[in-house]
């Protein structure tokens, strides 16, 4: 598929793409008319996001505006900070998402700033009269007392009487009498054809926003990021912006956060360790000269045969081999540095690096490396990762595998849109009530929309008089907002029936390379048979939180 014919590359994620359930509904937020408040309920303990106030409330964002802006300027931006790879994700495509958001409102905006130049600017008294009523309601509806909302639609209310027996009993005449007309009445006129806009583009984006939800074929357009020519600087700054976000997306290199586990990957739910001394299988000779390079590739070539079984029973799913080098950072770092210098290309540390730091960085600072094999399950709501690393410390081989577990996107992106409703009391049976459906865009919206239009030309001025969105950091679009998948009870089988297979193909692997070099096997074997019994307890823990 095709963005028509303004963009080459996918629209949407196919069926069978890993990933495609969870990049949609992180997609579908930028189309979202809800509250900003709304994204403090997908936090969870580890990754908060900040919701900005701005100065005036009729300026207000809701999730959607804030959402996409954020997110573009975020990832894209030049010079902006490291991302964190979004595993079991597409964040390209929530990218172009966002940005196709941000291009609807801005047509919607371009025609609300034209209304509000005709009916709004031109009449100004009248407009700045308006205004303020609309500013006061919204300040006296918000309060908490039940009479709040009665109160502000009587203000409003009264304005219109005032303006009415003001338009009958105008105080001068001559062409300032008719302007004061005018200038009470061209404004309303206004509202309802800004009204039509509001309407009409709402109702785009509610149908994307379901569409991406329900899985049917949503184009995200943006022509901006296709040069058209030599001169085009600023879209081949796009293009390049997003080229950059689809390496590092890419890259091999990670970080562990402390008791945030990796960064991607979610937190260390298990842990198992085989640690033994290496001792000559036969007394009189020594052990054949070996690194844990050769170990790990062992590991390796073993673990890609994990989708094979001897029964024709379905099993696991092709996974993801791949060997990572692993930075350490503080718990509550806000920022994180990729590895720099030689021995990186394109985010990607280089293989002989990859094997030096896995010969010889096993103590003390520095990167780590691990080998991991990766499932992503549930159409990218489940990610699990089992990374193994092995280190020589002496006469002591240590090989440890780890579990991770990153859980599925918060319901909160998961919700379809619904119509406004609103329960009232039957006129002839006033003991029950009736539902009636609500204007898609009610009064306060138009107002709030129109106003918001002139200054979305200059974003820093209205983030700084509505509000903005904060995004967590260090920021990674699918860890930023994902559940624990422990309350999901085929999700948590998933993960905890993984590490059994896993395990022992690490062990059998190691055995065989350790034999082959002549180390005695025997103590090996018998730890790596009791691990194989521990590792069928079926109680996930917190494996990274040390209760020293």
């Amino acid at each position: 598929m095709s963005f028509g014919t303004e963009w080459d590359g996918p629209q949407v994620p196919v069926s069978g793409d890993e990933g495609q359930a969870a990049t949609s509904a992180l997609a579908s937020a930028a189309y979202r008319d809800s509250p900003l408040e709304d994204i403090k309920k997908a936090d969870n303990e580890w990754h908060q996001s900040t919701v900005k106030p701005g100065r005036l409330k009729l300026l207000r964002p809701n999730l959607g505006e804030a959402f996409s802006r954020a997110l573009v300027d975020r990832m894209l931006a030049p010079g902006r900070k490291p991302l964190i790879q979004s595993f079991g994700s597409e964040p390209q495509f929530v990218v172009e998402h966002a940005m196709a958001a941000n291009n609807i409102r801005r047509e919607r905006d371009n025609r609300l700033t034209a209304i509000t130049v005709v009916c709004g600017l031109l009449f100004l008294p009248g407009l700045i009269g308006w205004l303020l009523v609309f500013q006061l309601r919204t300040l006296v509806a918000r309060r908490d007392d039940k009479r709040a909302g009665g109160l502000a639609t009587a203000l409003l209310l009264g304005f219109g009487v005032l303006a009415a027996l003001f338009l009958i009993k105008m105080p001068f005449a001559g062409f300032w009498a008719w302007y004061a007309r005018a200038a009470v009445v061209v404004p309303v006129l206004g509202w309802f054809w800004a009204k039509q806009v509001c309407e009409s583009t709402a109702r785009d984006l509610r149908a994307r926003w379901a569409g991406l939800l329900s899985g049917t074929s949503v184009g995200a357009k943006v022509p901006e990021a296709v040069p058209r020519g030599p001169g085009q600087t600023a879209a081949e700054a796009l293009r390049q912006s997003l080229a950059r976000l689809t390496a590092e997306q890419a890259s091999n290199s990670v970080f562990y956060a402390g008791p945030k586990g990796i960064l991607g990957m979610g937190t260390r739910w298990g842990a198992w360790q085989l640690a033994e001394d290496l001792v000559p299988a036969d007394p009189g000779r020594e052990i054949h000269p070996f690194r844990s390079w050769d170990v790990v590739r062992a590991i390796h070539d073993q673990l890609s045969l994990l989708e094979r079984g001897p029964l024709n029973t379905g099993g696991f799913p092709k996974p993801s081999i791949r060997h990572w080098i692993v930075t350490p950072i503080g718990e509550k770092a806000t920022e994180v540095s990729r590895p720099e210098g030689t021995d990186v290309e394109a985010f990607q540390v280089k293989p002989h690096a990859i094997q030096e730091i896995c010969n010889k960085q096993q103590f003390g600072s520095g990167d780590r490396h691990y080998l991991g094999v990766q499932w992503t399950l549930w159409d990218g709501q489940l990610v699990i990762t089992m990374l193994i690393t092995v280190t020589v410390l002496h006469e002591t081989l240590r090989i440890e595998v780890t579990g991770h577990a990153l859980g599925p996107v918060n319901s909160l992106f998961t919700s379809k849109p619904e119509a406004p409703t609103k329960e009232v009391a039957k006129s002839l049976k006033p003991w029950e009530n009736r539902t009636i459906k609500l204007p898609l865009v009610n009064a306060d919206e138009v107002v709030r929309l129109a106003a918001r239009a002139p200054l979305t030309w200059y974003p820093p001025l209205l983030n700084w008089l509505g509000g903005s969105l904060g995004l967590p950091e260090p920021f990674g679009l699918r860890h930023a907002w994902a559940d624990q998948p422990w309350r999901h009870r085929f999700m948590a089988d998933d993960a905890l029936r993984a590490a059994t297979p896993v395990l022992r193909v690490v062990h059998s692997a190691a055995l065989r390379v350790l034999e082959e070099n002549g180390v005695d096997t025997e103590k090996f074997g018998a730890r790596s048979a009791f691990l194989s019994g521990s590792v069928q307890d079926p109680m996930p823990r917190k494996a990274d939180v040390y209760d020293a």
